[in-house]
Protein backbone atom coordinates (compact mmCIF):
# COMPACT_ATOMS: atom_id res chain seq x y z
CA UNK A 1 0.00 0.00 0.00
CA UNK A 2 2.73 2.96 0.82
CA UNK A 3 5.14 1.66 -1.43
CA UNK A 4 2.94 2.21 -4.56
CA UNK A 5 2.19 5.52 -3.73
CA UNK A 6 4.91 6.53 -2.69
CA UNK A 7 6.64 5.69 -5.95
CA UNK A 8 3.42 6.32 -8.42
CA UNK A 9 2.18 9.55 -6.68
CA UNK A 10 4.15 10.97 -3.81
CA UNK A 11 7.19 11.49 -5.42
CA UNK A 12 4.93 12.62 -8.71
CA UNK A 13 7.13 11.24 -11.29
CA UNK A 14 5.50 11.09 -14.76
CA UNK A 15 8.93 12.85 -15.64
CA UNK A 16 11.19 10.33 -15.38
CA UNK A 17 9.05 7.33 -17.81
CA UNK A 18 8.75 8.89 -21.45
CA UNK A 19 12.71 8.98 -22.07
CA UNK A 20 13.29 5.45 -19.26
CA UNK A 21 11.16 3.06 -20.43
CA UNK A 22 9.69 2.84 -24.12
CA UNK A 23 5.79 2.82 -23.13
CA UNK A 24 1.52 28.96 14.00
CA UNK A 25 -2.27 30.54 13.25
CA UNK A 26 -5.42 29.19 13.25
CA UNK A 27 -7.11 28.55 9.65
CA UNK A 28 -10.23 31.24 9.76
CA UNK A 29 -13.05 30.46 11.33
CA UNK A 30 -15.19 30.43 7.74
CA UNK A 31 -13.08 27.37 6.25
CA UNK A 32 -15.01 25.20 9.02
CA UNK A 33 -18.31 26.70 9.39
CA UNK A 34 -21.46 24.29 9.47
CA UNK A 35 -22.88 23.61 6.04
CA UNK A 36 -26.16 21.98 5.43
CA UNK A 37 -25.94 18.24 5.90
CA UNK A 38 -25.90 16.61 2.44
CA UNK A 39 -28.22 13.38 2.05
CA UNK A 40 -27.95 10.28 3.42
CA UNK A 41 -26.18 7.99 1.00
CA UNK A 42 -27.91 5.39 -0.55
CA UNK A 43 -25.80 2.36 0.30
CA UNK A 44 -26.24 -0.39 -2.95
CA UNK A 45 -23.59 -3.60 -3.23
CA UNK A 46 -20.04 -2.57 -4.45
CA UNK A 47 -19.70 -3.06 -8.15
CA UNK A 48 -17.86 -6.80 -9.41
CA UNK A 49 -14.45 -4.70 -9.49
CA UNK A 50 -13.94 -4.05 -5.64
CA UNK A 51 -13.08 -7.64 -5.20
CA UNK A 52 -12.17 -7.28 -1.68
CA UNK A 53 -15.40 -4.99 -0.68
CA UNK A 54 -17.54 -7.44 -2.31
CA UNK A 55 -16.11 -10.48 -0.14
CA UNK A 56 -16.31 -8.33 2.79
CA UNK A 57 -19.84 -8.03 1.87
CA UNK A 58 -19.33 -4.12 1.73
CA UNK A 59 -21.57 -1.71 1.07
CA UNK A 60 -20.84 0.85 -1.63
CA UNK A 61 -22.48 4.65 -2.32
CA UNK A 62 -21.80 7.56 -4.21
CA UNK A 63 -22.08 11.35 -1.77
CA UNK A 64 -22.56 14.30 -3.29
CA UNK A 65 -20.94 17.03 -1.86
CA UNK A 66 -20.31 21.08 -2.73
CA UNK A 67 -17.12 21.95 -4.80
CA UNK A 68 -16.72 24.59 -2.92
CA UNK A 69 -17.64 23.97 0.67
CA UNK A 70 -17.31 28.03 0.90
CA UNK A 71 -20.42 27.89 -1.33
CA UNK A 72 -22.81 24.71 -0.21
CA UNK A 73 -25.84 25.53 -2.52
CA UNK A 74 -23.41 25.83 -5.73
CA UNK A 75 -22.07 22.95 -7.81
CA UNK A 76 -21.90 19.67 -6.44
CA UNK A 77 -19.16 16.84 -7.33
CA UNK A 78 -19.63 12.93 -5.99
CA UNK A 79 -17.37 11.18 -3.30
CA UNK A 80 -17.26 7.42 -3.77
CA UNK A 81 -17.96 5.29 -0.21
CA UNK A 82 -17.78 2.06 0.90
CA UNK A 83 -18.89 1.01 4.34
CA UNK A 84 -18.67 -2.13 6.33
CA UNK A 85 -20.96 -2.67 9.23
CA UNK A 86 -19.66 -2.76 12.77
CA UNK A 87 -20.14 -6.57 13.67
CA UNK A 88 -20.72 -5.76 17.47
CA UNK A 89 -23.52 -3.20 17.10
CA UNK A 90 -23.63 -3.28 20.97
CA UNK A 91 -20.26 -1.58 21.73
CA UNK A 92 -20.43 0.04 18.34
CA UNK A 93 -18.40 3.02 18.66
CA UNK A 94 -18.70 4.87 15.20
CA UNK A 95 -17.09 6.09 11.97
CA UNK A 96 -12.95 5.13 11.28
CA UNK A 97 -12.23 6.49 7.64
CA UNK A 98 -8.62 6.40 6.03
CA UNK A 99 -6.32 7.39 3.66
CA UNK A 100 -3.62 5.53 2.26
CA UNK A 101 -0.92 8.46 1.40
CA UNK A 102 0.00 10.05 -1.83
CA UNK A 103 -1.00 12.58 -2.59
CA UNK A 104 -3.20 10.92 -5.33
CA UNK A 105 -3.93 7.72 -3.51
CA UNK A 106 -7.42 6.33 -3.89
CA UNK A 107 -8.96 4.48 -0.63
CA UNK A 108 -12.02 2.93 -1.18
CA UNK A 109 -10.87 -0.33 0.60
CA UNK A 110 -7.93 1.37 2.43
CA UNK A 111 -9.96 0.77 6.15
CA UNK A 112 -10.93 -2.66 5.15
CA UNK A 113 -7.25 -3.23 5.05
CA UNK A 114 -6.89 -2.13 8.65
CA UNK A 115 -8.79 -4.97 9.66
CA UNK A 116 -5.97 -7.57 9.36
CA UNK A 117 -4.21 -5.45 12.16
CA UNK A 118 -7.38 -3.96 13.45
CA UNK A 119 -8.81 -7.37 14.33
CA UNK A 120 -11.32 -7.27 17.31
CA UNK A 121 -11.16 -3.66 17.64
CA UNK A 122 -12.83 -3.25 13.73
CA UNK A 123 -15.71 -4.80 14.58
CA UNK A 124 -16.55 -1.83 17.11
CA UNK A 125 -16.98 0.53 14.10
CA UNK A 126 -18.65 0.98 10.86
CA UNK A 127 -15.28 0.72 8.51
CA UNK A 128 -15.67 3.93 5.92
CA UNK A 129 -13.87 3.56 2.94
CA UNK A 130 -13.70 6.90 0.44
CA UNK A 131 -11.86 7.99 -2.92
CA UNK A 132 -10.68 11.81 -2.43
CA UNK A 133 -12.02 14.07 -5.02
CA UNK A 134 -11.07 13.78 -8.50
CA UNK A 135 -9.59 10.19 -7.68
CA UNK A 136 -10.97 6.75 -8.64
CA UNK A 137 -14.34 6.28 -8.18
CA UNK A 138 -14.84 10.01 -7.23
CA UNK A 139 -16.01 12.35 -9.47
CA UNK A 140 -12.91 12.54 -11.80
CA UNK A 141 -10.37 14.83 -12.97
CA UNK A 142 -8.77 13.54 -16.24
CA UNK A 143 -5.90 15.53 -17.94
CA UNK A 144 -5.77 14.95 -21.45
CA UNK A 145 -3.80 11.48 -22.60
CA UNK A 146 -0.11 11.91 -23.17
CA UNK A 147 1.65 11.28 -26.66
CA UNK A 148 3.72 8.32 -27.40
CA UNK A 149 6.73 8.54 -25.15
CA UNK A 150 10.04 9.86 -26.42
CA UNK A 151 12.55 7.05 -27.72
CA UNK A 152 14.72 5.75 -24.93
CA UNK A 153 18.43 7.80 -25.08
CA UNK A 154 21.26 5.98 -25.76
CA UNK A 155 23.92 8.85 -24.47
CA UNK A 156 22.50 11.09 -21.84
CA UNK A 157 23.92 13.69 -19.49
CA UNK A 158 22.66 15.05 -16.02
CA UNK A 159 21.55 18.44 -17.31
CA UNK A 160 20.21 16.18 -20.52
CA UNK A 161 17.89 14.60 -17.98
CA UNK A 162 17.27 17.30 -16.40
CA UNK A 163 15.73 19.27 -19.50
CA UNK A 164 13.59 16.07 -20.38
CA UNK A 165 11.82 16.39 -16.51
CA UNK A 166 11.50 19.92 -17.70
CA UNK A 167 9.18 19.27 -20.77
CA UNK A 168 7.49 16.58 -19.48
CA UNK A 169 6.68 18.37 -16.27
CA UNK A 170 4.78 21.32 -18.93
CA UNK A 171 3.29 18.41 -21.08
CA UNK A 172 1.92 17.23 -17.81
CA UNK A 173 0.63 21.11 -16.89
CA UNK A 174 -0.97 21.63 -20.21
CA UNK A 175 -2.43 18.30 -20.80
CA UNK A 176 -4.50 18.95 -17.36
CA UNK A 177 -5.75 22.36 -17.98
CA UNK A 178 -6.86 21.52 -21.69
CA UNK A 179 -9.98 19.43 -21.18
CA UNK A 180 -12.92 21.67 -20.78
CA UNK A 181 -14.12 22.33 -17.60
CA UNK A 182 -10.41 21.35 -15.88
CA UNK A 183 -10.68 25.42 -15.17
CA UNK A 184 -12.76 25.04 -12.76
CA UNK A 185 -12.04 21.93 -10.97
CA UNK A 186 -8.59 22.37 -10.78
CA UNK A 187 -8.83 25.08 -7.68
CA UNK A 188 -10.73 22.79 -5.46
CA UNK A 189 -7.60 19.81 -5.92
CA UNK A 190 -6.00 20.73 -2.38
CA UNK A 191 -6.37 18.76 0.87
CA UNK A 192 -8.07 21.24 2.62
CA UNK A 193 -11.10 20.14 0.63
CA UNK A 194 -10.68 16.52 0.98
CA UNK A 195 -10.70 17.39 4.98
CA UNK A 196 -14.36 19.02 4.31
CA UNK A 197 -15.04 16.02 2.49
CA UNK A 198 -14.45 14.15 5.12
CA UNK A 199 -16.66 16.24 7.30
CA UNK A 200 -19.66 15.88 4.81
CA UNK A 201 -19.42 12.14 5.39
CA UNK A 202 -19.35 12.56 9.05
CA UNK A 203 -22.06 14.36 8.96
CA UNK A 204 -24.19 12.72 5.67
CA UNK A 205 -24.15 9.38 8.29
CA UNK A 206 -25.07 11.31 10.91
CA UNK A 207 -22.56 10.96 13.31
CA UNK A 208 -21.19 14.07 15.53
CA UNK A 209 -17.89 12.93 15.26
CA UNK A 210 -15.42 10.85 13.37
CA UNK A 211 -12.22 8.45 13.98
CA UNK A 212 -9.46 8.29 11.87
CA UNK A 213 -5.83 6.59 10.59
CA UNK A 214 -3.94 8.03 8.02
CA UNK A 215 -0.67 7.69 6.55
CA UNK A 216 2.19 9.90 5.26
CA UNK A 217 0.16 12.50 3.21
CA UNK A 218 -2.73 11.06 4.73
CA UNK A 219 -1.27 11.49 8.46
CA UNK A 220 -0.94 15.33 7.31
CA UNK A 221 -4.13 15.16 5.97
CA UNK A 222 -5.66 13.89 9.60
CA UNK A 223 -3.80 17.05 11.00
CA UNK A 224 -5.55 19.39 8.40
CA UNK A 225 -8.84 17.89 9.90
CA UNK A 226 -8.01 18.61 13.30
CA UNK A 227 -7.46 22.22 12.66
CA UNK A 228 -10.59 22.80 10.79
CA UNK A 229 -13.01 20.53 12.60
CA UNK A 230 -10.85 19.85 16.44
CA UNK A 231 -14.90 19.19 17.73
CA UNK A 232 -15.31 16.20 15.18
CA UNK A 233 -12.48 14.45 16.50
CA UNK A 234 -13.22 11.06 18.23
CA UNK A 235 -9.77 9.41 17.83
CA UNK A 236 -7.48 10.32 15.51
CA UNK A 237 -4.40 8.09 14.69
CA UNK A 238 -1.26 9.55 12.34
CA UNK A 239 1.48 7.58 11.04
CA UNK A 240 4.66 8.86 9.01
CA UNK A 241 3.92 12.69 9.13
CA UNK A 242 5.50 15.74 8.27
CA UNK A 243 6.98 19.02 9.65
CA UNK A 244 4.20 21.40 9.05
CA UNK A 245 6.24 24.94 8.86
CA UNK A 246 8.00 23.41 5.47
CA UNK A 247 6.75 23.19 2.17
CA UNK A 248 6.11 19.94 -0.14
CA UNK A 249 9.68 21.12 -1.93
CA UNK A 250 11.09 21.51 1.49
CA UNK A 251 10.23 18.15 2.83
CA UNK A 252 11.56 16.18 -0.09
CA UNK A 253 14.48 18.10 -0.22
CA UNK A 254 14.87 16.95 4.08
CA UNK A 255 15.00 13.35 2.86
CA UNK A 256 18.03 13.02 1.30
CA UNK A 257 20.43 13.30 4.22
CA UNK A 258 18.34 9.89 6.08
CA UNK A 259 18.07 8.14 2.90
CA UNK A 260 22.10 8.74 2.25
CA UNK A 261 21.91 7.34 5.75
CA UNK A 262 19.59 4.28 5.03
CA UNK A 263 21.86 3.71 2.18
CA UNK A 264 24.94 3.56 4.13
CA UNK A 265 22.87 1.20 6.85
CA UNK A 266 22.25 -1.14 3.19
CA UNK A 267 25.46 -1.21 2.24
CA UNK A 268 27.22 -2.42 5.75
CA UNK A 269 24.78 -5.44 5.78
CA UNK A 270 25.06 -5.98 1.88
CA UNK A 271 28.84 -5.98 2.41
CA UNK A 272 28.20 -8.74 5.21
CA UNK A 273 26.59 -10.85 2.45
CA UNK A 274 29.24 -10.25 -0.27
CA UNK A 275 30.12 -13.34 -1.10
CA UNK A 276 26.60 -13.54 -2.12
CA UNK A 277 26.30 -10.37 -4.07
CA UNK A 278 29.87 -9.47 -5.01
CA UNK A 279 29.36 -5.97 -4.71
CA UNK A 280 32.38 -5.06 -1.65
CA UNK A 281 33.23 -6.32 1.17
CA UNK A 282 32.97 -3.13 2.98
CA UNK A 283 30.54 -0.66 3.38
CA UNK A 284 31.98 2.03 1.56
CA UNK A 285 33.13 -0.20 -1.28
CA UNK A 286 29.62 -1.39 -1.91
CA UNK A 287 28.79 2.45 -1.61
CA UNK A 288 31.42 3.18 -4.41
CA UNK A 289 29.57 0.37 -6.26
CA UNK A 290 26.38 2.30 -6.55
CA UNK A 291 27.81 5.77 -7.24
CA UNK A 292 30.10 3.91 -10.33
CA UNK A 293 26.68 2.68 -11.46
CA UNK A 294 24.47 6.11 -11.23
CA UNK A 295 27.83 7.95 -13.04
CA UNK A 296 27.64 5.64 -15.59
CA UNK A 297 23.89 5.86 -16.47
CA UNK A 298 24.18 9.59 -16.31
CA UNK A 299 26.09 9.27 -19.27
CA UNK A 300 24.58 5.92 -21.15
CA UNK A 301 21.26 4.38 -19.44
CA UNK A 302 21.62 1.20 -18.67
CA UNK A 303 19.76 -1.60 -21.01
CA UNK A 304 17.51 -3.91 -19.05
CA UNK A 305 14.89 -6.05 -20.79
CA UNK A 306 13.35 -3.91 -23.05
CA UNK A 307 13.98 -0.54 -21.09
CA UNK A 308 17.00 1.55 -20.88
CA UNK A 309 16.93 2.94 -17.33
CA UNK A 310 18.43 6.78 -16.56
CA UNK A 311 20.07 8.04 -13.70
CA UNK A 312 16.68 9.45 -12.33
CA UNK A 313 14.63 6.74 -12.41
CA UNK A 314 17.85 4.30 -10.98
CA UNK A 315 17.36 7.06 -7.97
CA UNK A 316 13.88 6.35 -7.70
CA UNK A 317 14.30 2.66 -8.12
CA UNK A 318 17.29 2.62 -4.84
CA UNK A 319 14.80 5.21 -2.86
CA UNK A 320 11.80 2.31 -2.84
CA UNK A 321 13.77 -0.22 -1.86
CA UNK A 322 15.76 1.35 0.88
CA UNK A 323 12.62 3.20 2.55
CA UNK A 324 12.66 -0.63 4.68
CA UNK A 325 15.21 -2.25 5.76
CA UNK A 326 13.49 -6.04 5.06
CA UNK A 327 14.35 -4.99 1.69
CA UNK A 328 17.86 -4.90 2.24
CA UNK A 329 17.85 -8.38 -0.19
CA UNK A 330 15.90 -7.69 -2.64
CA UNK A 331 18.24 -4.34 -3.05
CA UNK A 332 21.16 -5.54 -3.06
CA UNK A 333 20.15 -8.42 -5.68
CA UNK A 334 18.28 -5.10 -7.76
CA UNK A 335 21.89 -3.02 -7.47
CA UNK A 336 23.66 -6.87 -8.99
CA UNK A 337 21.61 -6.94 -11.93
CA UNK A 338 22.10 -3.31 -12.65
CA UNK A 339 25.62 -3.23 -12.60
CA UNK A 340 25.83 -6.39 -14.36
CA UNK A 341 23.19 -4.86 -17.29
CA UNK A 342 25.83 -1.40 -16.92
CA UNK A 343 28.89 -3.91 -17.94
CA UNK A 344 26.87 -5.59 -20.95
CA UNK A 345 25.86 -8.86 -19.37
CA UNK A 346 23.09 -10.90 -19.94
CA UNK A 347 20.26 -10.18 -17.51
CA UNK A 348 16.94 -11.20 -16.31
CA UNK A 349 15.40 -9.30 -13.12
CA UNK A 350 14.34 -10.73 -10.95
CA UNK A 351 10.70 -10.02 -9.45
CA UNK A 352 11.17 -7.08 -7.27
CA UNK A 353 13.03 -5.35 -10.05
CA UNK A 354 10.27 -6.46 -12.96
CA UNK A 355 7.69 -6.03 -10.69
CA UNK A 356 8.27 -2.20 -10.39
CA UNK A 357 8.96 -1.60 -14.31
CA UNK A 358 5.87 -3.31 -15.39
CA UNK A 359 4.13 -1.40 -12.52
CA UNK A 360 5.37 1.76 -14.33
CA UNK A 361 4.02 0.75 -17.14
CA UNK A 362 0.35 0.40 -16.35
CA UNK A 363 -2.77 2.83 -16.33
CA UNK A 364 -2.47 2.82 -12.43
CA UNK A 365 0.81 4.53 -12.29
CA UNK A 366 0.09 6.98 -14.98
CA UNK A 367 -3.08 7.95 -12.72
CA UNK A 368 -1.59 8.09 -9.30
CA UNK A 369 1.05 10.28 -10.74
CA UNK A 370 -1.36 12.68 -12.07
CA UNK A 371 -3.34 12.55 -9.05
CA UNK A 372 -0.39 13.18 -7.27
CA UNK A 373 -0.01 16.13 -9.29
CA UNK A 374 -3.27 17.55 -8.60
CA UNK A 375 -2.62 18.40 -4.85
CA UNK A 376 0.70 18.79 -4.92
CA UNK A 377 -0.27 22.12 -7.06
CA UNK A 378 -3.57 22.86 -5.66
CA UNK A 379 -2.41 23.23 -2.17
CA UNK A 380 -0.46 26.70 -1.17
CA UNK A 381 2.20 25.46 0.84
CA UNK A 382 1.68 22.45 3.93
CA UNK A 383 1.02 19.75 3.35
CA UNK A 384 1.05 19.46 -0.63
CA UNK A 385 2.07 22.30 -2.69
CA UNK A 386 4.81 25.18 -2.08
CA UNK A 387 6.88 24.47 -4.99
CA UNK A 388 9.30 26.98 -6.94
CA UNK A 389 8.21 29.01 -10.04
CA UNK A 390 11.34 28.87 -11.25
CA UNK A 391 13.15 26.23 -12.93
CA UNK A 392 16.59 26.79 -12.76
CA UNK A 393 15.82 26.89 -8.75
CA UNK A 394 15.60 23.09 -8.97
CA UNK A 395 18.76 22.56 -11.04
CA UNK A 396 20.58 24.65 -8.94
CA UNK A 397 19.86 23.07 -5.44
CA UNK A 398 20.30 19.40 -7.56
CA UNK A 399 24.19 20.95 -8.40
CA UNK A 400 24.13 21.86 -4.36
CA UNK A 401 23.35 18.50 -3.25
CA UNK A 402 25.67 16.24 -5.01
CA UNK A 403 28.31 16.45 -2.86
CA UNK A 404 26.80 15.61 0.48
CA UNK A 405 23.86 13.45 -1.01
CA UNK A 406 25.68 11.98 -4.29
CA UNK A 407 23.12 9.09 -4.51
CA UNK A 408 19.82 10.45 -3.28
CA UNK A 409 20.41 14.61 -3.46
CA UNK A 410 19.66 14.84 -7.81
CA UNK A 411 16.20 12.83 -7.13
CA UNK A 412 14.70 14.81 -3.85
CA UNK A 413 15.86 18.47 -4.82
CA UNK A 414 14.62 17.75 -8.36
CA UNK A 415 10.87 18.97 -10.27
CA UNK A 416 8.82 16.02 -8.91
CA UNK A 417 5.73 17.98 -9.25
CA UNK A 418 4.96 20.23 -12.47
CA UNK A 419 3.52 23.20 -10.47
CA UNK A 420 5.81 25.45 -12.06
CA UNK A 421 4.37 25.12 -14.90
CA UNK A 422 0.69 24.43 -13.64
CA UNK A 423 -2.15 26.71 -14.86
CA UNK A 424 -4.05 27.82 -12.06
CA UNK A 425 -3.51 29.16 -8.20
CA UNK A 426 -4.12 27.88 -5.20
CA UNK A 427 -7.23 29.33 -3.10
CA UNK A 428 -5.92 29.11 0.00
CA UNK A 429 -2.39 29.31 1.67
CA UNK A 430 -0.41 26.67 3.60
CA UNK A 431 -2.87 25.18 6.71
CA UNK A 432 -0.65 26.36 10.07
CA UNK A 433 -1.47 23.79 12.52
CA UNK A 434 -1.76 24.99 16.16
CA UNK A 435 -3.96 23.09 18.66
CA UNK A 436 -4.84 21.00 21.30
CA UNK A 437 -6.94 17.87 19.51
CA UNK A 438 -5.72 14.48 21.59
CA UNK A 439 -4.23 12.71 18.70
CA UNK A 440 -1.99 9.43 18.72
CA UNK A 441 0.60 9.90 16.06
CA UNK A 442 3.52 7.08 15.16
CA UNK A 443 6.53 7.69 13.74
CA UNK A 444 9.49 5.59 12.51
CA UNK A 445 13.36 6.62 13.53
CA UNK A 446 14.67 6.02 10.51
CA UNK A 447 12.10 7.08 8.14
CA UNK A 448 13.75 8.12 5.07
CA UNK A 449 10.93 9.77 3.07
CA UNK A 450 9.41 11.92 6.18
CA UNK A 451 12.46 12.54 9.00
CA UNK A 452 11.73 12.09 12.17
CA UNK A 453 12.84 15.35 13.06
CA UNK A 454 9.33 16.53 11.17
CA UNK A 455 6.89 14.54 12.90
CA UNK A 456 8.66 15.53 16.15
CA UNK A 457 7.76 19.42 14.72
CA UNK A 458 3.94 18.70 14.38
CA UNK A 459 3.62 16.91 18.05
CA UNK A 460 4.62 19.85 19.46
CA UNK A 461 1.83 21.93 17.34
CA UNK A 462 -0.12 19.07 18.38
CA UNK A 463 -0.58 19.74 22.06
CA UNK A 464 -2.77 17.07 23.05
CA UNK A 465 -1.32 14.92 21.00
CA UNK A 466 1.39 11.20 21.97
CA UNK A 467 3.96 10.27 19.84
CA UNK A 468 5.00 6.23 19.59
CA UNK A 469 8.51 5.82 17.92
CA UNK A 470 9.24 2.91 16.72
CA UNK A 471 13.26 2.34 16.14
CA UNK A 472 13.27 0.91 12.70
CA UNK A 473 14.02 1.96 9.01
CA UNK A 474 10.64 2.22 7.35
CA UNK A 475 7.76 4.14 5.84
CA UNK A 476 4.75 3.59 8.27
CA UNK A 477 5.06 1.65 11.21
CA UNK A 478 1.20 0.41 12.14
CA UNK A 479 -0.08 -2.84 10.52
CA UNK A 480 3.26 -3.35 9.11
CA UNK A 481 2.99 -7.60 9.60
CA UNK A 482 0.06 -7.38 7.43
CA UNK A 483 1.50 -6.02 4.54
CA UNK A 484 4.13 -9.02 4.82
CA UNK A 485 6.86 -7.19 6.98
CA UNK A 486 8.17 -7.30 10.16
CA UNK A 487 5.82 -6.03 13.20
CA UNK A 488 5.90 -3.40 15.51
CA UNK A 489 3.97 -5.48 17.95
CA UNK A 490 4.20 -2.47 20.85
CA UNK A 491 2.85 0.32 18.20
CA UNK A 492 0.45 -1.84 16.65
CA UNK A 493 -0.68 -2.79 20.66
CA UNK A 494 -0.66 1.28 21.80
CA UNK A 495 -2.80 2.11 18.06
CA UNK A 496 -5.42 -0.74 19.00
CA UNK A 497 -5.46 0.08 22.87
CA UNK A 498 -6.68 3.77 22.06
CA UNK A 499 -8.92 3.22 19.13
CA UNK A 500 -10.83 0.08 21.46
CA UNK A 501 -10.69 2.35 24.84
CA UNK A 502 -10.26 5.76 23.70
CA UNK A 503 -7.31 6.37 26.28
CA UNK A 504 -4.30 8.19 25.05
CA UNK A 505 -0.87 6.79 27.16
CA UNK A 506 0.26 8.73 29.74
CA UNK A 507 3.56 9.58 27.87
CA UNK A 508 4.95 9.34 24.88
CA UNK A 509 6.15 5.72 24.24
CA UNK A 510 9.34 4.40 22.47
CA UNK A 511 9.24 0.89 20.89
CA UNK A 512 12.37 -1.59 20.91
CA UNK A 513 13.30 -2.50 17.46
CA UNK A 514 11.79 -5.98 16.29
CA UNK A 515 14.05 -8.69 15.15
CA UNK A 516 14.29 -8.84 11.68
CA UNK A 517 14.96 -12.01 9.76
CA UNK A 518 16.45 -11.60 6.46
Amino acid sequence: MRGIHLLAAGLGLAGLLGGALPVGTAVPAAAARPVPSPPAPAWHPCPPEQKDLVAAGAECASLPVPLDHADPGGRTIRIALSRVRAKDPAHRRGILLSNPGGPGGTGLATTLELRKTLKAVADRYDLIGFDPRFLGGSTPLHCAPAGPAAPPRSVTSPRADFEDGLRRSRSTAERCARPSGNAELLPYASTRDVARDMDAIRAALGEPKLSYYGVSYGADLGAVYTQLFPRRVDRLVIDSSTDPDATQYELFRRSGEPLERGLDAWAAWTARHADTYRLGRTGPEVRAAVERLLAGAERRPVPVGRARLGAPLLRLILRQFVQHQEDDPALARTVRTLVDASAGRPVEPDGELAGLLAFLETPAAQDGMTGGALFMCGDGGWPAGGWPADPEAYWRNIVRARAAQPVFGPLVNDMTAPCAFWKTRPRESATRIANGVPVLMLQARRDGNVPYDGALALHRKLTGSRLVTADIRSHGVYGRGAEGRTAVPCADRVVNAYLDGGRLPAADVTCPAPPVAR
